[in-house]
């Protein structure tokens, strides 16, 4: 009896531990931890720089803007110019002094770049003072030649008087004595009425030219009052003329 009981149990410690060691056969392996994602490159700093073709300038003056950009998706210019490629150009006509800023913006943050325009304002306009009639007169208005013991115009008497006629015209306020002068040659007398001949002629032509008589005069000085005194031809040439003096500004 002892004996079969001793079997049984013997038995049955043999098929628990039976039991137990398929159920610890049988227990799952965990998994392995899964591999690690690689890491992403952090997106790179944006970065711009911005200058000008001149930082002073005077006010109505204009000046060029010029910048560049790296990594970046969006750029602002301020003030005034607003959204701009990533590297350009533009022309500003600031009023007063100015500093422009540029933004750019992208995936790694955003950067600023500026410049300082002065302006300045432009130097004061010196008036310049109204010429003097009497200068202009004496700049624009030329004496009329003659020929030897002539008192008839030549061509080049002809273009001296239309030119004088034309500033003339120009200042209607002006008179004038128009001088008849002569070489040395010939009497006094002789002189004296060849002169007036050649002012005459003169004053003539200017009248055609629509000069109003009332404004010229005319005289004759002969050979008196040279403007050259040598003895040769080329100074006689300088003596034979019908010569003009500004009598009267009103």
């Amino acid at each position: 009896m002892e004996s079969s009981t001793i079997r049984r149990m013997s038995l049955l410690i043999g098929m628990f531990f039976t039991l137990a060691f398929m159920g610890a056969c049988k227990k799952k392996v965990a998994p392995p931890p899964p591999a690690p994602t690689p890491t992403q490159p952090a997106p790179a700093q944006p970065t711009v720089t911005l200058n000008a073709t001149s930082t002073t300038i005077q006010s109505g003056q204009s000046t060029t803007l010029n910048w560049t950009s790296t990594n970046a998706t969006d750029l602002d210019l301020e003030p005034g110019v607003g959204k701009v490629a990533a590297e350009g150009s533009t022309n500003v006509t600031p009023t007063e002094s100015t500093t422009y800023t540029i933004t750019a913006t992208g995936p790694g943050g955003s950067a600023t770049a500026n410049v300082q325009i002065t302006v300045s304002a432009p130097p004061p306009v010196q008036e310049q003072p109204a010429p003097n009639v009497a200068d202009l007169f004496n700049q624009n208005v030329k004496d009329a030649f003659y020929d030897f013991n002539k008192s008839d115009l030549s061509s080049d008497a002809r273009d001296a008087l239309q030119k004088d006629a034309e500033f003339l015209r120009s200042y209607p306020q002006v008179r004038v004595t128009i001088e008849g002068h002569c070489d040395e040659r010939g009497s006094e007398e002789y002189n004296l009425g060849l002169g007036q001949r050649r002012a005459d002629s003169a004053k003539q032509y200017l009248v055609s030219l629509g000069i109003s008589a009332d404004r010229l005069q005319t005289m004759s000085w002969g050979k008196e009052h040279p403007f050259c005194t040598e003895h040769n031809e080329d100074c006689w040439h300088q003596n034979r003329r019908a010569h003009f003096v500004m009598i009267q500004q009103q």
